[in-house]
């Protein structure tokens, strides 16, 4: 990257952005979040818009991650630290700074552990066997919950699954990208394998798009947005008469990765299976001791065509 001699705060945030997507392949929607949070930083020292990392002292980013609690709920506090770790390692390699102020980023202190938003073994079961599969909708709400429920895929993923992503004969769906921005290959188990094959093949409306799972109503065929995965999962819950903390795909995802956790599952198989690109997310996540779970694993149940 070349330097100008000045430099907006604009153009150094875009720099950093084409950083994360060319060099580090981050998503969109985790580049988006640490552009908010280093943007946010920025403004505050150079309240000019001219930016020259050079001038960055540890005193500015200590008072500003010393404020964000103020601001932030713990979760978001804890994201801003690690976008601006991220940044000052870019503008190290880039040659805009020489110092390591991503050692001045203050450690954040972790919330209370313990187990939040997920529905307990026997309810998550419950829902699971309660849902609908009399209609052309309830076959595929049905196999959208178990994509998020068996594999722990997030409500955008589940929206971007094409047709060529489900791998009959090798039985494998592939996840084109995720927040690590890698993709993934996870197994196409009997059950989800069986609630995909009997939407596709009496549920989904004739039409020429890749997307798995489309719109049954309005605009019939087109491809569905992650707000239909949240609706399916409402939908799923009132018509099970249960009252969740909260809706939505984060609610499945929670459960899955409690149960796996109750059944001795260790936090790599974990992170990978739920696609976090840290073991301090998923220790967040599910709200355990890493040291507790590390020498315990448990596999995945075979993967049949």
């Amino acid at each position: 990257m070349k330097i100008a001699d000045e430099m907006t705060v604009g153009a150094l945030l875009s720099a950093y952005d084409e950083h994360l997507r060319r060099v580090r392949g981050v998503c969109p929607g985790t580049r988006r979040n640490y552009a908010r949070h280093v943007g946010e930083f920025l403004v505050t020292v150079f309240t000019d818009g001219v930016a020259d990392p050079r001038q960055i002292h540890s005193s500015d980013v200590v008072s500003f991650v010393g404020g964000a609690p103020a601001r932030y709920r713990p979760r978001t506090v804890e994201s801003a630290a690690t976008s601006l770790r991220s940044f000052f390692r870019f503008l190290r390699s880039e040659g805009l700074c020489e110092d390591h102020l991503e050692d001045a980023v203050p450690m954040v202190p972790r919330r209370e552990t313990f187990l939040v938003r997920h529905l307990d073994s026997a309810k998550f079961e419950q829902l699971i066997a309660s849902l609908d599969s009399t209609s052309p909708r309830g076959l595929r709400d049905r196999a959208i919950i178990l994509c998020v429920a068996r594999l722990g895929l997030r409500g955008g993923e589940v929206a971007q699954l094409l047709l060529e992503d489900l791998d009959w004969p090798n039985a494998t769906v592939r996840v084109r990208a995720r927040k690590t921005g890698h993709g993934a290959l996870l197994p196409l188990t009997n059950e989800v394998g069986a609630a995909l094959a009997r939407y596709l093949q009496h549920g989904r409306p004739a039409t020429s798009v890749r997307e798995v799972f489309v719109l049954q109503k309005l605009r019939v065929g087109a491809p569905i947005s992650s707000s239909i995965v949240r609706r399916a999962v409402e939908h799923a819950l009132e018509h099970a008469g249960m009252d969740a903390p909260t809706r939505g795909a984060n609610l499945l995802r929670h459960s899955l990765a409690t149960g796996l956790l109750e059944h001795g599952a260790g936090l790599p198989q974990i992170a990978d299976l739920m696609g976090h690109s840290s073991l301090a997310t998923t220790r967040i996540y599910a709200a355990v001791d890493v040291a507790a779970l590390r020498e315990v694993g448990l596999p995945w149940p075979e993967a049949t065509s």
